[in-house]
């Protein structure tokens, strides 16, 4: 039985052996897609902070988050996605990026869950100041809570110029009819949505949607919360694995999520270094093709 880190070690030693390829990356070169809405591009692996950031100020608690954002940075990856909602993430990624002066290259996402538009406007204002910015790349709708007047918000601050993009995200499979219904009724920036080799449905309809609505998606859950590396355990991967570059079940999971053409961003959360170089991996090398998905899916769907 192995955990991740297990996982991630034998791997390792596999790749060392020869017995799996050892991918090779730098700190260009990541795989980038673009924003329908501008045109501009993003690096396909991002950086979710729910859990992993939601630390206290010790050195044992933030120094392994700054190499995490030290190789995030180095490998050419941008966006990162947090929350109010999360705890103290905004406090702490905002402290980090304000050290380390990589604020200007970081494509910064947050959201709105609050009811009311002068809440909305508040926790916005608020969400600044922990992070320590004048101004967001994204703002998002955070799982369509009070939709309609916080998305009226996020427009008010896009004219303002103090965001850039606007959008709105849910986590489960049973919002994603709603999700549909938002997405084909309000012109919009961005989706984020969970989708994964175990939890495939938003290839049915809300991925092509998004597509022919010109709307940006952010892939969330890759992982099914940790889940799917239990799941793995003491299991190969697939034959094909080397030919692609996948050289782990982490990189595996991503490149699945961002083999769908509608898909422009996968967003796995980590507080541990090796992992995060793991995942940056999964940015490098060819979308994997229609077979390759349905037989990832045939296993854990």
């Amino acid at each position: 039985m192995f955990s991740r880190r297990q996982l991630l070690k034998h791997s390792s030693l596999l790749a060392a052996s020869g017995l799996l390829p050892a991918v090779a990356w730098a700190g260009s070169g990541i795989r980038q897609r673009v924003i329908p809405a501008t045109g501009a591009t993003l690096p396909v692996i991002g950086l979710g902070t729910s859990g992993n950031f939601e630390v206290g100020d010790s050195a044992a608690e933030t120094d392994p988050l700054r190499e995490v954002l030290k190789r995030f940075f180095a490998s050419g990856a941008r966006l990162i996605d947090t929350a109010p909602s999360y705890g103290r993430a905004e406090l702490v990624l905002g402290s980090l990026l304000a050290e380390s002066g990589q604020r200007p290259h970081c494509f910064l996402a947050s959201k709105l869950s609050s009811v009311g538009r002068e809440a909305g406007l508040a926790q916005f204002s608020e969400s600044l100041r922990r992070l320590r910015t004048d101004r967001m790349d994204l703002l998002q709708v955070h799982n369509l809570r009070d939709w309609r007047t916080q998305l009226a918000v996020a427009r008010e601050l896009k004219s303002e110029g103090r965001i850039d993009y606007i959008g709105v995200t849910h986590y489960v499979d049973s919002a994603h009819a709603d999700m549909a219904e938002v997405i084909a009724s309000e012109k919009l920036d961005f989706m984020q949505i969970n989708y994964s080799v175990a939890s495939p449905a938003a290839a049915k309809r809300l991925l092509p949607l998004a597509a022919d609505r010109g709307v940006a998606v952010i892939v969330n859950r890759a992982f099914e919360d940790g889940h799917l590396f239990t799941r793995v355990q003491g299991r190969a991967l697939p034959a094909w694995a080397e030919s692609v570059g996948v050289g782990s079940w982490a990189q595996m999971f991503l490149r699945f999520a961002i083999s769908h053409p509608a898909v422009t961003v996968v967003i796995p959360a980590t507080s541990r270094p090796d992992r995060q170089s793991d995942n940056l991996r999964a940015g490098y090398g060819p979308d994997l093709d229609k077979a390759q998905c349905a037989e990832l899916i045939a296993m854990f769907g």
